[in-house]
């Protein structure tokens, strides 16, 4: 039974990330965006989280630096796409390229060559007093990092921002019918320009959980794919927080499988087919998947007539 209780709660562990990049790429997706640029995000996200917080000693300082690199990149992305009107997945995939150069020349640069990896230490466990004492889902739900706990509680408030604010209308406007939002008073490029920004601080801090709160070091593989499983958590989840939520504890098992079979080191079993696992999922779900509610104008870009 205890195993199968630390199962889930690394299930819920390493979940966080992919719901919290996958929240900011609802929002601007909501809005026409879709920020392809998410793995590049995810990635100098991981990398300025770890430099700030192996510099200063800080993880808050860490995770501010994630929020603002996410954040100057998902601008770059959004100025290029959106001002200058260029293909949203051309900019995105050619910016993601470019931040992975980026990210470990300049590693280097601060660091130089490292024969024994630099660490931090990852993020403490806060155990909610009483609630985590509960059998069972106690150690599961209640015996988790802050971060994890803020992105569960964003879940139900981004639903409500979405779907029962006027800002949330506003948001679904600009994605469905973008004309016609500009012509009832909404300024669509603000809206979506914000959408990206508010993804990019997002996927900052997504990314640096995997550097700050799984393995407390920094490396050129470490996100290894998963800001693109955050795109695909979107589109599975339906453009939808609670969707978002569902799916992203779905990878979440299925990352936590693989790292404890990984672990077990049953040479039986190969440790690839588990590295696999979660994109082999994304694949089998959305084949599976009949109906997906897409916003209509996703991925177009929006130039204003005069």
């Amino acid at each position: 039974m205890q195993v199968f209780i630390n199962l889930i709660s690394r299930a819920f562990f390493m979940s966080t990330p992919l719901i919290l990049g996958a929240l900011g790429e609802v929002i601007a997706e909501r809005t026409g965006m879709m920020v392809t640029a998410v793995e590049g995000i995810f990635l100098i996200g991981a990398w300025g989280g770890f430099i700030g917080a192996y510099i200063s000693g800080n993880m808050l300082i860490g995770f501010l630096a994630a929020m603002v690199c996410g954040l100057l990149v998902s601008l770059l992305y959004g100025v290029t796409t959106i001002y200058m009107n260029q293909h949203q997945i051309v900019m995105g995939t050619a910016i993601a390229i470019l931040v992975t150069g980026f990210c470990t020349f300049f590693y280097r640069v601060i660091f130089g060559v490292q024969t024994v990896p630099l660490t931090v230490d990852p993020l403490p466990v806060i155990r909610i007093p009483l609630l985590s004492k509960i059998p069972f889902i106690g150690q599961i739900l209640f015996s988790q990092n802050i971060i994890t706990y803020i992105t569960y509680i964003l879940v139900p408030i981004i639903f409500y921002i979405i779907y029962k604010t006027s800002l949330g209308l506003s948001m679904r406007s600009c994605g469905e019918n973008p004309e016609a939002a500009e012509a009832a008073g909404i300024n669509v490029t603000r809206m979506r320009f914000l959408a990206v920004a508010i993804a990019g601080c997002m996927g900052g801090v997504a990314g640096s959980y995997y550097s700050l709160c799984n393995v407390g070091m920094y490396n050129a593989e470490i996100i290894g794919g998963r800001g693109w499983i955050a795109f695909g958590i979107c589109f599975l989840g339906n453009w939808n927080p609670v969707g978002a939520l569902i799916f992203g504890i779905i990878f979440g098992v299925s990352d936590a499988l693989g790292t404890y079979v990984r672990a077990l080191g049953n040479a039986s079993i190969p440790s690839e087919l588990f590295s696999a696992l979660p994109y082999i999922l994304v694949i089998v779900l959305t084949v599976c998947r009949k109906q997906f509610n897409v916003p209509a104008k996703l991925g177009s870009n929006y130039v204003k007539e005069d």
